[in-house]
Parts: structure tokens; sequence; C-alpha cells
């Protein structure tokens, strides 16, 4: 279970009987994107750790 919580409760979702992959969190992240919007809007800042899935070039782009 892959939740995206905001002040507001949950803006994505994603349950899997899998690790979360680089590539299925790209989709997590895809997804997510289209419940936020641009800053300094309301939901509009993500906020991840330091796991080697956050970490692609690509998740960076889509956020930026």
């Amino acid at each position: 279970i892959l939740p995206a919580l905001s002040l507001d409760g949950v803006l994505h979702l994603d349950v899997r009987d899998c690790s979360f992959t680089s590539a299925t969190f790209n989709q997590f992240i895809d997804a997510l994107l289209d419940n936020m919007n641009p800053f300094p809007q309301k939901n509009s800042v993500v906020v991840m750790d330091n796991a080697s899935i956050h970490k692609s070039v690509h998740i960076a782009e889509m956020i930026e």
C-alpha cells in the first residue's frame, strides 16, 4: 500500500501485491500529479525520503 497524504486526507493510493520499483513508483507519481496543483497552491509540494526509487531523474523532471 502506497498512499500520498495531504492535510485534508489521501490524494492518491496504490495497492500492489509486489514491491514498488522505479517504474511502478514513476507510475504512482504520474497519477498523483493529476491530484496536485502548481506551487504555491494547496497540495503543491511533494515530500519524499531518500529511498532509491525516489531518486529517479524522471521523477524529478515530472515533479518540477
